[in-house]
């Protein structure tokens, strides 16, 4: 656990520093700026989130396969820059009129923007640098943590911004899109070629996945607790806004509870790594899924802001525990060249799958049962999920030194 002075990992801490800035400028809010700016209901709000959910699900295979091709290239990166920059003048000029004026194609434009250049890319950025980290040992939750740290700067600011003008976030979020690109000129290059014969990952690498035991035992996990806990979360600004007396009140309190909550998720990314290699990847994730399972039964219990503060802070605890977690029970039980495969496969793309078919159902229970009886709901669902999870995931030690399985059996 010591500190990384290098420049593998300040670049790679930069890097995840302005993704996730212009990430969050767009969309921390993003909940309140459908419902509050343009009105949309629980249910069109849904809409939006499961069509956001099926552009991710259809563009992150291609991303997974492109990147592990490409190895430790950052021509995908550079792309992704581009599309960072855009986005102000997306959002401002193109998605909200849409929105306005033709709610389904504005909600199928603003998806695919929203996969190529956050959704589906995230993944990608964070089995990118993982990869990178691990041939110039830098450790990933450390770099990651970064990523919590831009977050936070933004959401601080955007509860602000947002009852001025919630344009001007986009504004920023363009701004910091362009610095991202600068930040990719500095990370390393790799140090080895991803393109030799040995190495190269092809179709049948892929596909062999899908008839490994293994792998649908880990997406069950995926599906039935980290997937539902997201659908949770989706809506989440809106409630915690509407215990308040004004919704401008709400809506700064949050920023402020969110930028709070991140900052203690930076610190969590710091310690997440010791955590897993103490008790294995397989804990871990059950350990993050416990977390989640207290968060969303709490929610449904809890109606005032204090209360429903201390909850929301739980969530800096489970991620980076499942983040970390996640990327080490690959490496224990994976061949490592489909590292960024199958971490967009088996957690991120399952995770659009299942958001794609239940975030309108989840938000059209949120305007016919409310908030918390939903979340005593979604909360019963995944305590069954995480305590069958207990029985199919396999179980590793400290994996500081584990190798990869090999792409055989079950």
């Amino acid at each position: 656990m010591k500190w990384q002075p290098h420049s593998a990992y300040w670049s790679s801490a930069s890097t995840f520093f302005t993704f996730f800035l212009t990430w969050s400028f767009c969309y921390s809010l993003f909940p309140l700026w459908l419902n509050q700016t343009l009105g949309l209901s629980g249910k069109e709000t849904g809409v939006v989130f499961a069509i956001n959910a099926m552009a991710a699900l259809l563009i992150m295979p291609a991303y997974g396969v492109l990147q592990d091709r490409l190895g430790t290239g950052k021509q995908l990166l550079f792309a992704l820059g581009i599309l960072m920059a855009s986005v102000g003048p997306f959002f401002i000029y193109v998605y909200q009129p849409l929105l306005e004026s033709a709610f389904l194609i504005g909600a199928i434009v603003g998806a695919v923007y929203s996969a190529l250049t956050f959704g589906a890319a995230v993944g990608t950025l964070e089995a990118f640098i993982e990869r990178v980290g691990r041939q110039h040992s830098v450790e990933f939750g450390k770099a990651r943590l970064w990523g919590s740290l831009g977050w936070a700067v933004a959401t601080f600011i955007a509860g602000g911004l947002f009852n001025i003008d919630p344009r001007l976030n986009f504004a920023f979020a363009t701004g910091t899109g362009i610095v991202f690109i600068l930040c990719l000129f500095w990370l390393p290059k790799s140090t080895s070629q991803a393109s030799s014969k040995t190495n190269k990952v092809g179709l049948g690498d892929v596909l062999a996945l899908f008839k490994l035991s293994r792998f649908w035992r880990l997406s069950v996990y995926v599906m039935g607790v980290s997937c539902l806990y997201q659908i949770y979360d989706q809506q989440f600004p809106i409630y915690f806004a509407s215990l308040f007396s004004s919704q401008e009140e709400g809506n700064r309190f949050y920023g402020y509870l969110n930028s709070l909550q991140v900052f203690v998720e930076a610190g969590m990314m710091f310690v997440a790594p010791y955590i897993v290699n103490r008790i294995g990847p397989k804990y871990g994730l059950l350990l993050s899924g416990a977390i989640m399972a207290i968060r969303m039964l709490a929610s449904g219990l809890v109606v005032d802001p204090v209360s429903i503060s201390f909850v929301k802070l739980l969530h800096a605890l489970e991620l980076p525990i499942l983040l970390v977690a996640i990327f080490k029970y690959i490496v224990a039980h994976f061949d490592a060249r489909l590292s960024t495969t199958i971490y967009l496969i088996g957690f991120h793309l399952f995770t659009q799958v299942v958001t794609t078919l239940l975030s309108s159902i989840v938000g059209e229970l949120y305007d016919e049962l409310g908030f918390t009886d939903s979340y005593l709901l979604l909360g019963s669902v995944v305590t069954v999920n995480l305590i069958l999870s207990f029985w199919l995931l396999e179980s590793t030690g400290p994996t500081t030194n584990q190798k990869p399985a090999k792409m055989t059996g079950g």
